[in-house]
């Protein structure tokens, strides 16, 4: 490992497939290499291999469809030849990937880190410069539930009927519609006195007994009998209320106390900063977690929760810096806020939780390894954004990302299609994490597309009534009841991936760089040493051409023996083609329901 300063210089610098000339004049890096491939960059949608692209490293909020644009972005890469880059600064910085010059536009004060060696050694020495990856526990890895619509306690605990009704496994549920989605820590209807000063508040200062929560520690507690743990949803705004929203006294106090207090986010000008027009939650002041009695504060009015028996936070939103000028209480500015606020915010919120919690979050930028989990946002239910989700799950742990998932089928617009959500859910069956989540009914946005006319719900049970196709039913009992069977290699796995500096999901360059298949592979994955995913990615297909690496491998369901190094036709009778190494325990698994 070595540091570029921002000095200007002239020199070479060996790697495994050759020599990399690098030149240094301020703002400007130019490097001239070999590679087939580079691969990093955060969470990409667009291309897992950004050679011949332009990357912009900047978080940004995009509602579906996202493109070149990410919620999680990061200055670094490495190539199948051996060798990769990070800029160690959180500004924006831009690469654009030529043929064998790579052009880096970064601040001119700003150090490079230049790694030599595997791919497995470049991303565990990148890790390295942040600090060890966050474990989550073994709960996370069973199957998760989530929709918006579930609004009151009722419907909440309802779900614990219907995976009894149904025979559905799951370990965790998620809540996003339970606070009043004014302040984000009040339950929805609570009857609370307002606190003016920016006090703690606790369990006794509520009276629930005409919310649409009654008893919301008593839900968690059957919650935790039945084997659910529960995350609930959380945007980091003093927020802006308007239109036919009845104004909560509560968050009227707290935007005006946080202005006073300067615990928000400000402009030049001593002012509160504002969300930008065209953003989610436009309007709305951002809590600045650089600011010790914010954090005080902000977490303060959440310890509650924890006391109630909450597990642990889905933490949305985050990309809410959108001009340079604003001003931070550690005197940094825009420059970096626009993508250190989503470390800072997710950093204030794993302190929190502590190590027997988690996190769930979607933005996010370099060293996202200290947040224990993360899933891809937001994507509508098309054929084409599953392809999409899947790049950035691969790049997503090329970043070192460890462990990632996304939502079955995609959250928003109409449901999916029975042959989505099957392939959907194969493919997540075999992803760090297992979710299906899904929008308020009718669609939250309206405005930008029409949402399914009536119970949006991405629940297995919803979608077999919906299409009227009740044998959908088992098929998908099948993929869950297999996640269970998984989870001792999946919690074995994590573990040696938290201590190794491993991705869990390993695209295949990752563990073959110099292979040229592997080297082009974007649409097969690793997860962990013994299996090879090969996700269904086509609209009906049954089966598809898959590319196994050298050595032996064995199919998990027909239990054929396959030579590597050759492109095979594989899947049929309903499953995906998945590959597992010989000897290894997952070849016992009961493939029975």
């Amino acid at each position: 490992m070595q540091r570029i300063g921002r000095e200007k210089q002239h020199r070479f610098v060996p790697y495994p497939h050759g020599e990399a000339e690098i030149e240094r004049d301020g703002a400007a890096m130019r490097l001239r290499l070999r590679y087939a491939g580079a691969y990093g960059m955060g969470e990409k949608y667009d291309f897992f291999n950004q050679k011949g692209n332009t990357v912009v490293n900047r978080v940004e909020e995009k509602f579906c469809f996202q493109g070149e644009k990410t919620y999680c972005a990061a200055p670094f890469f490495w190539t199948d030849t051996g060798f990769g880059l990070y800029v160690d600064s959180c500004e924006t910085t831009v690469f654009s990937f030529g043929e064998e010059e790579i052009d880096v536009t970064l601040p001119e004060e700003a150090e490079a880190v230049l790694f030599t060696g595997s791919p497995e050694e470049i991303v565990r020495e990148y890790m390295g410069l942040f600090g060890k990856a966050a474990l989550p526990p073994d709960w996370v890895f069973a199957p998760w539930i989530s929709a918006n619509r579930w609004n009151t306690q009722a419907e909440a605990e309802e779900q614990l009927d219907k995976l009894v009704k149904y025979d559905f496994p799951a370990g965790v549920i998620v809540l996003e519609a339970w606070s009043d989605e004014a302040t984000f820590y009040i339950w929805n209807g609570a009857d609370y006195t307002p606190v003016p000063d920016g006090g703690a508040i606790r369990c006794e200062d509520f009276d629930f007994s005409s919310s649409p929560w009654p008893d919301p520690k008593g839900m968690i507690d059957r919650f935790h009998k039945a084997g659910l743990r529960l995350l609930l949803w959380q945007v980091p705004v003093y927020k802006k209320q308007g239109g036919d929203e009845a104004l909560n006294a509560q968050n009227e106090l707290d935007r005006e106390h946080a202005a006073a207090e300067r615990l928000c986010v400000m402009n030049r000008d001593g002012t509160p900063y504002t969300i930008p027009e065209g953003h989610w939650f436009s309007g709305s002041m951002v809590p600045d977690f650089t600011n010790a009695r914010t954090v005080r504060e902000w977490f303060g009015k959440r310890q509650y929760l924890l006391d109630m028996g909450v597990d642990g936070f889905k933490t949305d939103g985050g990309e809410f810096i959108c001009r340079e000028d604003a001003v931070f209480a550690d005197g940094t500015d825009g420059k970096t806020g626009v993508n250190r606020y989503s470390r800072d915010y997710t950093a204030g919120y794993k302190a929190f939780v502590g190590e027997n919690r988690v996190l769930f979050s979607r933005a996010g930028f370099s060293g996202q390894h200290l947040v224990p989990l993360h899933w891809a946002g937001d994507q509508q239910s098309r054929n084409g954004e599953l392809k999409s989700v899947l790049r950035a799950g691969l790049s997503a742990a090329a970043s070192g990302i460890l462990f990632w998932g996304f939502d079955i089928a995609g959250f928003a617009g109409p449901l999916p299609s029975p042959d989505l959500y099957r392939r959907a859910t194969q493919t997540a069956c075999f992803c760090p994490v297992m979710q299906w989540h899904s929008e308020p009914d009718g669609g939250q946005f309206r405005e930008l597309m029409p949402g399914g006319e009536g119970n949006n719900e991405r629940s297995p049970w919803n979608m077999a009534a919906a299409y009227e196709l009740p044998e959908f039913l088992d098929e998908m009992r099948f993929w869950h009841k297999l996640r269970m069977k998984l989870i001792p290699y999946l919690s074995k796995t994590a573990r040696e991936c938290a201590e190794e500096s491993r991705p869990m999901m390993r695209p295949l360059v990752y563990g073959w760089p110099e292979d040229r298949h592997a080297a082009g592979c974007d649409d097969e994955f690793m997860l962990g040493d013994d299996l090879l995913v090969a996700p269904l990615l086509e609209e009906n297909a049954e089966t598809r051409q898959v590319y196994l690496p050298r050595g032996e491998w064995i199919g998990l369901f027909d239990r054929k023996s396959y030579a590597g190094g050759q492109i095979v036709a594989a899947g049929g009778a309903g499953r995906l083609p998945v590959f597992v190494r010989p000897g290894s325990a997952l070849l016992k698994i009961d493939l029975a329901e």
